[in-house]
């Protein structure tokens, strides 16, 4: 086989993975690497800023469930892209980053945009990869891949010298991963299983705590046929939505911090919670030493880690949530050959009983401010449900998780754990090029999208028709709720001034069509008409009230059992 340069065979590596697209910056150390791209049947999309390629990336395998790819440079392309590395180890979307690095000669040298790379990148990923030997290219790229998407999917990072990337070496198939100590567990162990039955058998007043993990292990279907199984009622985290249809009459809704009062109330007065896939965050759990009090806890996660971390279960099950629900529902069918499912209808029309007394809720005047939950209900009514969504992070972001009625698996798209401001635009173009038939709409919220609405340009060049609707509150709205109720209303840094920029002049600038209302009556028109249009993206600005507030809410580090309906309650 004859030799070509470390960089060609790294896009080589690349196209045996079966990457398609991969989103990126260029740089002088990562600049080898432009070069094969040019004639690599691999589409490469150009960010605007390296964070905004790797939110891209983050997008696009949420959407997909495929590995997202992110190509920077050394340096500041390197440290742009650790906030949306932090933000996929948190969220565990499986993302492979590669790195142009300084030549091996240079480094420690403090040479021209040289930086730490793997230093700074070991903590917010599930591993990196130093390259000291081009050889080694082939290899290590086949191993990223493999780290990233098996387990407890997550973004590694690959730091390639650009010495490297110019030395002539052979292009080799790699060999079987060999990865000592890494050896994720699939099946669940069959005695806790039926300890975990036993549980389930015993307990009157059960709850499905479900996370993100569900989606990530592709367990929609499993995670159905165990709750109906079962009969027992679903809580779905932020990370989880869409993964048990909203519409099913055992879905409670998101939990946490700012959940429905059913969802909180329940895993506060259940016996047995089963969760899946999840992690006791503390936006679920509020202080963990009041969460739950009187429940036993049966909790399946593929990562070992995270089982006792924050509450120690009764039943520990290490698995992979899909195959482990499958051993769940088998063993189950066996037990209801000899027995019955304990009678829980009291349970069930308590839950009832609740959902009926406290529904989210608003109040939207025909002649008053647009309240964004107004907005969000248009919008499910405008498209029927059929869309991915995506969220930045703030308000918005909560009120498109409690209002929108999901109803499958990757048509919710955010930022969970970290909580990335600016994540919505870039996300929803790395959704629409992975999912380029589907409808990718972008809620955003006019702080978050001012942290990255440069990547506008970047849907713009790159033909990527993405609609957004921008939630213009005129201010960082969830600090302002904060200080509102906590801060005596002393609003300190949180005023944005609504009126700047103009929005829908920025977007027809960057190539876009820009529109803007701010009356109730015309919300649902403007969206109709901004669905209508697809030969290009649109931004959709609507005018909201400055002053709602996002309920129910748990405050910070409180007690679930003391979720306020509003701020009378607190």
């Amino acid at each position: 086989m004859p030799k070509m340069s470390g960089a060609a065979v790294l896009i080589k590596s690349l196209e045996y993975e079966g990457v398609e697209v991969a989103f990126g910056v260029p740089g002088g150390a990562i600049l080898p690497a432009y070069d094969p791209l040019l004639d690599s049947p691999i589409r490469h999309v150009l960010a605007r800023h390296e964070q905004g390629a790797g939110h891209m990336a983050e997008g696009y395998a949420h959407a997909t469930g495929r590995v997202g790819v992110v190509i920077v440079t050394s340096g500041p392309g390197a440290t742009n892209i650790m906030t949306p590395l932090q933000n996929a180890l948190m969220d565990s979307v499986p993302i492979v980053a590669i790195t142009g690095q300084v030549a091996l000669s240079s480094m420690g040298n403090d040479a021209f945009q040289e930086a730490p790379t793997t230093g700074m990148a070991m903590h917010c990923t599930k591993h990196t990869f130093l390259v000291t030997d081009a050889n080694e290219i082939c290899d290590v790229v086949h191993q990223a891949f493999h780290l990233a998407s098996t387990g407890r999917k997550g973004p590694v990072l690959i730091d390639i010298p650009k010495d490297l990337l110019v030395t002539e070496i052979e292009w080799h198939e790699p060999g079987p991963v060999d990865l000592p100590g890494y050896k994720p567990s699939r099946a669940g162990h069959s005695r806790q299983i039926e300890r975990a039955i036993d549980l389930i058998m015993e307990a009157s007043q059960p709850v499905l705590y479900v996370g993100g993990g569900i989606i990530a292990a592709g367990a929609s279907e499993e995670l159905l046929q165990f709750a109906e199984a079962l009969d027992v009622p679903v809580t779905t985290t932020l990370m989880a939505r869409g993964a048990f249809p909203d519409a099913h009459r055992l879905a409670m809704g998101m939990p946490g911090m700012h959940g429905t009062y059913t969802a909180v109330t329940a895993m506060q007065e259940a016996d047995l919670l089963i969760a899946l896939g999840t992690r006791f965050d503390d936006r679920v759990t509020g202080n963990p030493a009041t969460f739950a009090p009187g429940a036993k806890v049966i909790h399946v996660d593929i990562d070992p880690a995270e089982i006792g971390k924050v509450r120690n279960p009764e039943v520990p099950i290490v698995g992979d949530v899909r195959v482990v629900l499958e051993q769940l529902v088998s063993a189950l069918g066996v037990r209801l050959g000899d027995e019955s499912l304990p009678d829980r209808s009291h349970w069930l029309e308590t839950i009832a009983g609740w959902q009926a007394k406290y529904p989210l809720s608003y109040q939207q005047e025909p002649d008053g401010p647009v309240k964004a939950q107004y907005v969000i209900e248009q919008l499910l009514e405008a498209t029927g449900g059929d869309c991915i969504v995506v969220s930045g992070v703030g308000q918005h972001q909560m009120w498109a998780s409690q209002f929108w009625s999901f109803s499958k698996p990757r048509t919710w798209i955010n930022s969970g754990g970290l909580g990335t401001m600016g994540f919505a635009v870039p996300a929803a173009i790395g959704a629409k090029v992975g999912m380029p038939d589907e409808l990718v709409v972008a809620v955003d919220g006019d702080g978050s999208f001012q942290m990255t609405f440069q990547e506008m340009v970047t849907a713009s060049t790159e033909k990527v028709p993405i609609k957004v609707v921008l939630i213009n509150n005129g201010g960082h709205g969830m600090v302002r709720q904060w200080q509102t109720l906590f801060y005596g209303r002393r609003y300190s840094a949180t005023d944005l001034s609504g009126d700047s920029p103009n929005y829908a002049a920025l977007a027809e600038a960057c190539g876009w069509v820009g529109m803007m209302v701010e009356t109730p009556d015309d919300v649902g028109p403007a969206l109709r008409k901004m669905l209508s249009t697809n030969d290009r993206p649109v931004l959709l600005e609507i005018r909201t009230d400055p002053d709602e507030m996002v309920w129910p809410m748990v405050p910070a580090g409180g007690s679930c059992s003391d979720i306020a309906l509003g701020p009378e309650d607190l």
